[in-house]
């Protein structure tokens, strides 16, 4: 009987260290994580990404590069409107670039130094090395992280991870809010360490003139004196006079009349409760085609929106703010102004008393908003 006992003893043990060499706790992996981050070379991964932010969802095609040790580049296509804005980071800056619209803008920035982004590998590491009050769980392919989320927002309140169990490669993300709805969704479907990028990969002048775009919108088309331009089915485009549509007022209250520019006026999807919008304005010999919308209540701010001729606009250095699907710059003290470019048009957010959360939720939500 005795010598049963001793079988069984080792048997079980055995078992167990052998269970044991198959299997990682999260400790166990949160110190590979951090090994892996801080020999971090380069990497490339393409996905989809999905905003849950507005009355539909928005979805963006993401490629997302890295190297060693402040290149990045970062290409979010919009899937409805088959827009590419580029975010580059290189020895000279940070540029936005819409190459379709032959539109580059320079920030003076450390993006994303302070504001990671969820498609950035090391954002989503450094959440996890981060929060000792981490959740861990197994699945069949994946370690999952549900961690706190650290952005630039008060909406998002918590992130789930899911890595690779062989490579600690991400395969996706969700952020989620205080109700623990899914506010962004982010897949991917292939990413690799280890990239080798061409010398000039990160070049601002290769990243716009490498694109073609086939269709644009006409929505995004002016010629040289401001007039649209919409593209014909041959190819070609033709010209037409902007004109400024008739509105009319509803019954209750009277809307301002809105003076287009060649772009139209652009209005957010979110207004803070207790603001209205208060008035539209032109701006008279203004080159950029620039509109201006007054809002009033609870908060007071404008928002300044242009199309500025120049293709390069260097801006004075400020803090970087990360956007859903760009970057912006955040300057002044006691009035404080966020400036960001969507789709070839220069936004201005101005307020004195506008919380900073509350001014990305307006810059996210005009994403996806047309001219009117």
């Amino acid at each position: 009987m005795r010598r049963i006992t001793w079988i069984t003893a080792i048997v079980i043990c055995v078992t167990l260290l052998l269970s044991a060499c198959g299997t990682k706790d999260a400790a166990s992996i949160v110190k590979d994580l951090d090994h892996v981050v801080s020999k971090l070379q380069s990497y490339q991964g393409t996905g989809t990404m999905k905003l849950y932010t507005g009355q539909q969802p928005q979805e963006y095609q993401v490629e997302v590069w890295y190297q060693n040790p402040s290149y990045y580049r970062i290409a979010l296509k919009n899937a409805k409107k088959d827009i590419t804005q580029i975010v580059l980071r290189n020895d000279e800056g940070v540029f936005v670039l819409t190459p379709s619209l032959n539109k580059s803008f320079r920030f003076q920035s450390d993006w994303p130094e302070k504001q990671g982004q969820v498609y950035l590998y090391q954002t989503l590491v450094q959440s996890i090395l981060s929060d000792n009050a981490r959740q861990f769980a197994s699945e069949k392919e994946s370690y999952v992280f549900d961690v706190l989320a650290n952005y630039q927002t008060s909406s998002l309140v918590r992130q789930k991870i899911w890595l690779n169990k062989e490579t600690y490669a991400p395969q996706q993300v969700q952020v989620t809010d205080a109700n623990s709805n899914v506010v962004v969704e982010v897949k991917f479907d292939q990413f690799a360490f280890n990239a080798q990028f061409e010398k000039d990969s990160f070049e601002m002048q290769r990243n716009m003139t490498s694109m073609n775009v086939d269709s644009l919108p006409a929505l995004n088309e002016v010629d040289e004196n401001g007039n649209a331009v919409t593209p014909s089915t041959d190819g070609t485009a033709t010209t037409e006079p902007t004109t400024e549509p008739t509105t009319e007022p509803s019954q209750e209250t009277a809307a301002p009349t809105k003076v287009l520019g060649p772009f139209g006026i652009i209005e957010p999807g979110y207004v803070p409760n207790g603001v209205v919008l208060q008035d539209y304005s032109q701006m008279k010999d203004d080159s950029n085609h620039s509109v201006l919308l007054r809002y009033a209540g609870t908060y007071n701010y404008t928002i300044h929106e242009s199309r500025p001729q120049d293709r390069e606009v260097a801006l004075i250095e400020g803090d970087s703010v990360q956007l859903d699907y760009t970057v912006g710059l955040l300057t002044g003290t006691e009035q404080r102004t966020l400036t960001w470019t969507n789709e070839g048009i220069m936004y201005k957010l101005t307020s004195a008393d506008l919380p900073q959360a509350e001014m990305v939720n307006i810059a996210n939500s005009l994403a996806d908003q047309s001219g009117k």
